[in-house]
């Protein structure tokens, strides 16, 4: 069950402590908990190059699978997500690993008892009839490449399942372990990224990995979002004296493709590509096919 974050809960953990000292470069780190589209660890070494060298209290408000966060292992962090099941993951993983593992292995037993693709069937079932985080863990592990994916007019998870088979339980509880040691310094909140981004402070950073409007519209939450209004979080950050990092499109197709965004003149002092590789999401769009065309690199867009 998710607590409701209160302004006062957020800013216990966005203080003026000691600013955290950010080296060149960290230590590999490839474990993912959830397997899930855009995630951005294997280029979090990338991102984080680009972070300040020092900074206080790290903010994430679109966290996802949470890839630069578990790189960066900030020692003071508010975490959070607008799509409640995905945080419900989170916060399980702060509060009690030991449930999260018992979770996962529930459901992937199901596997045994009745097959993988009527077990997978059964939980996405039981996840539209209640969306949780508990049924949502499983899915995401166990779906077509990682592809969370939502119907438009309702929010039914549609993503069939995988061909590949979940990792184990056993598998699963050591990536559980790992997680949660790297993410003790975070605290998981279920929040709309402007109330998140409005508790940063002078100094702080936060990093921002929203739904991308040229290729994710079929993902959760993308439906709603608006670029414009996290372009004014970001301008308000900015005014106040809080570094934001933002990833966003950048070039598709090899690059012959320069994805059209609308940025605000001004709010961002530099830009930046980081490679991203073959598309996840055109990998399940093309259903195998090969992607030598459709190799793709990020913006990352600096207010500093």
């Amino acid at each position: 069950m998710i607590m409701p974050a209160s302004l006062q809960q957020l800013e216990l953990f966005s203080t003026e402590d000691a600013p955290i000292p950010v080296s060149g470069g960290t230590k590999p780190f490839r474990t993912q908990l959830l397997k899930w589209i855009g995630n951005k660890q294997t280029q979090a070494d990338a991102i984080i190059g680009f972070f300040p060298k020092q900074f206080g209290t790290y903010f994430e408000p679109f966290l996802g699978s949470g890839g630069v966060l578990g790189v960066l292992a900030p020692k003071n962090a508010v975490a959070s997500d607008a799509f409640s099941p995905l945080v419900q993951i989170w916060q399980t993983l702060h509060t009690d690993k030991e449930a999260l593992k018992q979770q996962y292995e529930e459901r992937y037993q199901l596997i045994e008892q009745l097959g993988k693709k009527t077990a997978y069937e059964q939980i996405l079932a039981s996840y539209n009839n209640q969306p949780n985080g508990a049924d949502l863990l499983f899915l995401c592990r166990a779906c077509y490449g990682g592809v969370v994916r939502f119907r438009k007019s309702d929010g039914y998870m549609s993503t069939p399942v995988g061909v590949h088979a979940p990792v184990s339980p056993e598998s699963f509880g050591k990536r559980v372990d790992v997680w949660y040691a790297r993410t003790q310094g975070a605290n998981f909140f279920h929040l709309d990224f402007a109330i998140a981004m409005a508790q940063a402070k002078r100094g702080d950073l936060v990093y921002c990995d929203p739904p991308y409007s040229d290729s994710q519209t079929i993902l959760y939450g993308a439906q709603a979002f608006s670029l414009e209004r996290l372009f004014d979080s970001i301008a308000a950050c900015k005014e106040r004296g809080v570094y934001v990092a933002l990833s966003i499109d950048g070039t598709k197709f090899s690059g012959r493709k320069l994805c059209d965004i609308a940025i605000p003149d001004g709010l961002f002092k530099r830009e930046e590509f980081v490679n991203v590789g073959r598309s996840m999401l055109k990998r399940f769009q093309m259903d195998g096919q090969s992607l030598e065309d459709h190799v793709v690199r990020d913006r990352l867009l600096l207010t500093y």
